[in-house]
Parts: structure tokens; sequence; C-alpha cells
């Protein structure tokens, strides 16, 4: 498949999946060559004989949205974004709460992909937030569309490059060395629930202290998507919730509800007078 080729196939993706086309503008090859993949496995020759059975064909509309879906995780990703809850964005939330007599930090992760954000943010808990707050316990859902990618996230275990931005000590303590991965030990395993749900059919309740939607809705969804999106995600805060994106994503224009909560870097605080 052509360059050309390739950006005409997500030109006609983008209205009909609610993508927005742009978005692949870094990993479109990857994607293009899944597509191709796809193609050759059924058989169908050129673009356009695909494109025919993509309109005729709601289940390989189902596959190539799928196949647009592009995972890249690892631990502690964006430091800057990971270092600012720590410290000072968290212990504020948690201050609050435990004033309005809370003992449960309620954190939701969409997109979660193969679980190295949602299980960040337990070591980051446990390791730097729970010696300052010990009455609280951590509740956390990881949602993601790719029930393939939760298997692994449910079995917990990694390559060591994956964990190279986790403070070192953190990995020490946290993990165990097994057949050559490094595996998370149960404790830190303790209040994640891991569900297959595609943030643009369904949502976790909440309500939440913190949601982690990073690099998903805000760099593939389409714009009028993400502003009802984000209207959603902004019912699931609490007053003074946070919201973390992606580090080169930018909130829908229309937004409102949210101030920034730490200078430039990608996190923003629910306003507390917002319906």
């Amino acid at each position: 498949m052509t360059d050309a080729e390739c950006l005409e196939l997500l030109r006609w993706a983008a209205p009909h999946l609610g993508l927005r086309y742009e978005g692949f503008r870094r990993v479109r090859g990857q994607v293009c060559k899944r597509v191709g993949r796809r193609m050759k496995a059924l058989g169908v020759r050129g673009l356009a004989a695909y494109l025919q059975r993509l309109e005729a064909d709601p289940a390989e509309r189902a596959v190539l949205d799928a196949l647009c879906r592009v995972t890249i995780s690892r631990f502690y990703r964006d430091h800057g974004v990971f270092d600012a809850l720590l410290e000072p964005l968290l212990p504020s939330v948690l201050e609050a709460a435990r004033a309005r007599g809370e003992t449960t930090l309620r954190v939701w992760s969409a997109g979660c992909a193969s679980g190295e954000e949602p299980y960040t943010l337990a070591v980051l808990f446990r390791l730097g937030l729970a010696p300052r707050f010990p009455d609280f316990r951590l509740e956390l859902v990881a949602t993601d569309a790719d029930a393939s990618l939760l298997e692994r996230a449910r079995r917990g275990c990694y390559r060591r490059p994956t964990l190279r931005e986790l403070p070192a000590a953190w990995v020490e303590r946290a993990f165990d060395t097994r057949e050559g991965e490094l595996c998370l030990r149960p404790e830190y395993r303790e209040g994640l629930d891991f569900r297959c749900e595609d943030l643009r059919q369904r949502m976790p309740e909440g309500p939440f202290h913190l949601v982690l939607c990073r690099n998903v809705a805000f760099t593939y969804f389409a714009r009028p998507l993400q502003l009802e999106l984000l209207g959603r995600l902004l019912e699931r805060l609490v007053p003074g919730g946070l919201l973390a994106t992606g580090a080169h994503e930018s909130l829908p224009e229309g937004a409102t509800g949210l101030v920034r909560a730490a200078g430039a870097l990608p996190l923003f605080r629910r306003e507390m007078s917002h319906p």
C-alpha cells in the first residue's frame, strides 16, 4: 500500500469510525502495514476493492477499527506528569478527600493497553503516597478495547526496557524476576480492576479523583467525539479532581470546566463550580 493509498484509507475511516486521520500522522505506516496484511489474508486486491468491502460489511469495519489502535506504552511514561502527580497534585487531592471523610483514592486509566500505566499508579501510590496517607487505599479501574492487551496486563510481567523510566528503587521493591521478565508483586495488584471496554461506548461510573486518558481520545478520535467524551469524563471527576492527557494532545475547542493544574504539563483540574 502506497502512502497516498494509506492516506485515502484513513480519510475514509475518519467519518465512518469517528476517527481523526491527522492523529495518525506519525503512525500511519504502522497502521497501513497491518491493513495490508489484512487485505492479503482476505484475498482482496487493491484498496478500491477493500473500501467496497468496508462499505458493505460492518464486521470488517470493526476489524479496521481494531487495526487502527496504536499502542505505545511503558512505565512512568512522560515522567514529568507522574512527578507532578506524586508531588504536589495527588497529596492535595488526598488531603481534600480526607477532609470530606473519604479513605479511598479512586482512579481510572482509560486505554490502559498492557497495564504499564495503571501499574505505574499502583506503585506510585504504595511507595510514594501511602506512607503519608496510610489511612487511604487505592481503587483503580483500567479499561481498554483490546482483550489481548488486557490479558497481558493481568499477567503483570514485563521486559526490563519498558521499566527504564520507573525509579530504580521502585523497580527493586515492586517487582520479582521470573524467567527473564520483571513481574509485579501481588500487593501492587490490589485494588486494580481490568475491564474490556471501549470508552466510545461505555465508561465506568466513577466518581474518580484522577482520570488518565492519554494518547487515545484526544489524538485519534474526531473533534466532535472528543468534545462529547470530554463532557462524559468531566461528569466522572469529583470537583477538584484531575485529568491527565497525552503530552502532545490538546483539549478540543470549546472545552470548559477544566483549568491547568501544573503549568504546561497535560494535567487539568476540574473546576469546583463546574456542574
